[in-house]
């Protein structure tokens, strides 16, 4: 099977000769993983099976401080080198007076599909919306602020999220002219436990919204994927009935695997399963192989998994950790890699 059969076929709740799946690093990780294994182009060796397509635009502002194309600074002189702390506030007070999102830059969505898709033609590929709602809202106007309006002023965040909402349907508009094979939103609603608005204004101020997104990319026969890291159970209902076909984040501190397997494999595939907050960070290379071992076998039965670090690995995360992940899900790496995988033995 080529990548893409994998990927499909997991979806459609098949079987399939392996479990797809898919490792994407923050840049530390990256580079880290670049040194050990010396080899730039380590990335390429990988066997991913899912390429992601998003359009965004960052201009360094000052040292450390990125703008992106909704004049949205970003603080990325600490830690965090990938998304960074939101620096300014575009939108002051619960009005829209005087504000407009930016052009939708539709030579540059074109160009990074065209060329995703000449460039893995193996691979299933997916278009991202990142931000995509929720995120974005907050991004715009702060967090607390957000959360306040859709108590005191839920007329202004119902007028933000529909604007939201139309600049996303022009990009997919654009997206879905090509031969794409899914549409995967972002857009983090949870935490630890429980989602940050809770399903109330949930289902109030998001849930019609995706509604829209999601059918958009299913009139046109595309996969439709969510990412949400956190605890969002509560609308798991909500999100199959609206279309959702894929979940991502799958955070095992979260949910009980096998019960979330037996209650909604049926429905939905998830992707992730693979902890970045305990066991790649902190785990030793025999406990990663085996706990890999263990999130194939539960989750893998009759399709239904994408095998994946439940984040972007972050830069605490030791090389060998990956490598032991990665050979129990493609064993063949050990031949393209056998002095890296000398620690961890069957």
């Amino acid at each position: 099977m080529t990548n893409k059969q994998r990927v499909t076929a997991a979806i459609r709740h098949k079987s399939t000769d392996r479990v797809p799946y898919s490792v994407y690093f923050t840049k530390p990780a990256f580079e880290a993983m670049q040194d050990f294994c010396k080899n730039p182009d380590f990335y390429d060796t990988l066997g991913n099976h899912i390429c992601m397509h998003e359009y965004s635009c960052f201009r360094e502002v000052k040292p450390g401080y990125f703008e992106d194309q909704f004049g949205i600074v970003w603080n990325r002189s600490g830690i965090d080198k990938d998304i960074g702390i939101v620096s300014n506030e575009i939108i002051s007070e619960p009005s829209l007076k005087g504000f407009s999102l930016p052009p939708v830059d539709e030579k540059a969505i074109r160009r990074i599909i065209e060329d995703g898709l000449r460039t893995y033609p193996d691979n299933f590929h997916f278009y991202c919306i990142g931000f995509s709602l929720f995120e974005r809202a907050w991004t715009l106007c702060g967090m607390e602020d957000l959360l306040v309006y859709m108590v005191l002023e839920p007329d202004f965040v119902h007028e933000l999220m529909d604007l939201i909402t139309e600049y996303n349907l022009r990009i997919l508009d654009i997206a879905l002219e090509y031969e794409v094979d899914g549409i995967h939103f972002g857009d983090d609603w949870g935490q630890q436990k429980g989602m940050i608005m809770g399903p109330v204004h949930w289902r109030e101020f998001i849930l019609p919204r995706i509604k829209r997104l999601y059918g958009a990319a299913k009139a046109r026969g595309k996969v439709v994927s969510q990412h949400s890291c956190g605890d969002i159970q509560e609308v798991f209902g909500d999100l199959i009935e609206a279309g959702l076909d894929v979940y991502q984040t799958f955070q095992p501190e979260i949910y009980d695997v096998r019960r979330v397997k037996e209650e909604y494999g049926e429905h939905l595939t998830f992707w992730g399963g693979i902890s970045t907050q305990r066991l790649l960070p902190s785990g030793t290379p025999r406990q990663v192989y085996d706990q890999t071992c263990r999130m194939i076998e539960l989750m893998s039965e009759n399709g239904g998994y994408i095998l994946a670090p439940t984040h972007a690995v972050p830069a605490d995360v030791p090389p060998e950790n990956i490598m032991a992940m990665l050979k129990a899900v493609n064993p063949g790496l050990v031949s393209i890699y056998p002095q890296y995988f000398e620690f961890i033995k069957d």
